[in-house]
């Protein structure tokens, strides 16, 4: 697959905090990427980096595979925030706007306008708009110039199910038709995961992984969800049954990559050695709990990590044991 967008060690301050820190990511040719973060993880900021709307202290931008940034830049339609449209103007009107900047035809204007089903507004006003379609005639703004790749952040942000549908589905329409790629942060999680093919997941301004929708729906599978009164005990129960290393505890709760035919076996195998089960079920993990684990995983390693430094023996049993107690270690 050909790059259309690739970062290395991009890193991007504001005064002494580092919100893009070094990240290096690759976004592909057709890839619906998805772009996921916390509030403040850096997503906004990486994306105005790539649009030339904010300029990285290091590293380097890479498009259309080494395209200057200056004419690649003419190639990327984008939505940042909130579309800046004329609320006096109808969408035609705003449209014909963003239409001399881009040298756009008038049969384009009308040709995007009817592909995002906005061709019948009218002579109403974009102040009259709901909001979905307000986010629609965005959409249709940031496709005039016929962009190669679409960056939207938080495109979705505050519609009601059937604006969330119909963004979704003109998403989709664009990449399969119109062959566009790609970039949308979300905090919707569960929308996103209906339509990205790939995922970029970022926290602290640094990029933690980047994984595909297959590989993904493969971490994701069905597992094994037991809750039982000791998971610590549990856990080292089981490990002498199967693989340890297919045993995660999280959250007071044990999860098994395996054995999701054998759940009788498992609860009794427990009970007998001690372990009382409050609950067994089968158990699929969706995009935000992976996400959420993903993140909860790197504060423990920084936690620990700090620990190691902590010199007062007494101090770290005290915290370790803390740690244990709450089936965090």
């Amino acid at each position: 697959m050909s790059a259309i967008l690739s970062t290395q060690n991009l890193v991007k301050k504001y005064g002494y905090k580092i919100v893009s820190n070094n990240i290096s990511l690759t976004i592909n040719k057709g890839d619906i990427y998805g772009f996921v973060g916390k509030n403040g993880a850096g997503k906004t900021t990486f994306m105005r980096q790539v649009l030339g709307l904010a300029f990285p202290d290091s590293g380097e931008i890479i498009l259309f595979g080494g395209e200057p940034l200056n004419t690649a830049r003419k190639k990327i339609g984008s939505l940042i925030e909130f579309p800046s449209i004329y609320k006096n103007c109808t969408a035609y009107e705003n449209m014909k706007r963003m239409a001399i900047l881009t040298g756009s035809s008038d049969k384009s204007v009308r040709k995007i306008l009817d592909f995002v089903g906005l061709g019948n507004t009218g002579n109403k006003k974009a102040g009259q708009f709901s909001l979905g379609m307000r986010q629609r005639l965005g959409i249709a703004m940031a496709l005039l110039g016929n962009p190669e790749l679409l960056i939207l952040d938080e495109p979705i942000n505050g519609l009601d199910p059937t604006g969330i549908m119909e963004i979704r589905d003109l998403i989709i329409r664009l990449n399969t038709e119109k062959k566009i790629t790609f970039m949308i942060s979300s905090h919707l999680l569960e929308e996103l995961s209906k339509i990205a093919t790939r995922y970029g997941f970022i926290h602290d301004g640094k990029l933690i992984e980047e994984i595909s929708a297959v590989e993904l729906s493969q971490k994701c599978s069905d597992r094994v969800l037991i809750v039982p009164d000791n998971p610590q005990k549990a856990a080292e129960i089981l490990s002498k049954i199967m693989p340890p290393q297919q045993i995660h505890i999280y959250n007071k709760s044990v999860y098994l990559d395996s054995m999701i035919d054998r759940t009788g076996q498992i609860n009794k195998y427990l009970v007998e050695n001690g372990v009382t089960v409050n609950q067994i079920s089968i158990h699929a993990i969706n995009l935000q709990e992976y996400f959420l684990r993903k993140v909860g995983a790197i504060k423990m390693k920084r936690l620990l990590l700090i620990l190691n430094f902590v010199s007062f023996s007494k101090t770290k049993a005290f915290i370790f044991g803390l740690l244990h107690r709450l089936h965090l270690v």
